[in-house]
């Protein structure tokens, strides 16, 4: 583990606080032009209940029923209704977004998959980073918004969903994240996404808004279109 990485997991809580952590409930505003470039052109206020340990997601109001559960784990998503009656189901499922780009449409399974392990990833980083497998970096300084942003290159096992191998993330004079980049492997996008007001949740911090805005080589397009923004309305942390 770098140094940076280490000063970035205190800043946050620390691992010990953090593996007490069994789960963490969010409800939370989303939108975006991504959402409509994929089909989904609502302003959706779903909840979730996110097993940090498990990798799994179950998410309520993401979909137009109330009464349906849109279910994430990493070989399998499904929706059901609240009785536990299957609608639908798809195993493997990041093997259904081959030859996606940007503009191809998707259905709700698609949804789910990708909000389920985004969710699962923002709300475990950076503790997740220092898991078995993840290999980091400290890469040259950045500077944003008259700040100093120190600059940590992280690579993922396989195994872990994540929107792609290969990712930076960016952290404050206070060591708390400010962004992450990345390329949506299964959206087809290169995306920049800020992270603002942190709050203390439980001994644990956490960013609870986010916006996701393209990329190119000349840096983050901050003036653009958002393609998602997420704002955490009530989070909740489950030991």
């Amino acid at each position: 583990m770098t140094t940076l990485l280490q000063a970035a997991i205190e800043a946050h809580g620390g691992l010990e606080q953090w593996r007490g952590v069994r789960a963490i409930d969010v409800r939370f505003n989303f939108s975006g032009a991504g959402l409509v470039a994929k089909g989904f052109p609502r302003h959706l206020q779903p909840s979730c209940s996110i097993d940090v340990r498990g990798c799994r997601v179950v998410f309520q109001r993401l979909g137009v029923d109330p009464d349906e559960r849109w279910i994430f784990t990493v070989d399998r998503v499904w929706t059901e209704r609240r009785d536990g009656s299957l609608i639908e189901e798809r195993h493997h499922p990041r093997d259904a977004f081959a030859g996606h780009v940007w503009e191809t449409k998707w259905d709700a399974l698609h949804l789910t998959y990708f909000v389920g392990y985004a969710m699962w990833n923002y709300v475990s980083i950076p503790f997740l980073l220092a898991e078995q497998g993840f290999v980091t970096r400290e890469a040259a300084g950045h500077e944003e918004n008259n700040e100093h942003w120190r600059v940590l290159e992280v690579t993922y096992p396989d195994g872990i969903p994540a929107h792609t191998k290969s990712q930076k993330f960016y952290f404050g004079p206070d060591l708390l994240l400010r962004r992450m980049d990345y390329v949506t492997d299964v959206a087809g996008g290169v995306a920049a996404h800020y992270c603002f007001d942190h709050r203390p949740y439980d001994g644990i911090t956490i960013p609870t808004l986010r916006r996701v805005v393209s990329r190119t080589e000349d840096g983050a397009k901050v003036t653009g279109r958002t393609g998602f923004l997420l704002d955490f309305i009530n989070l909740e942390v489950r030991r």
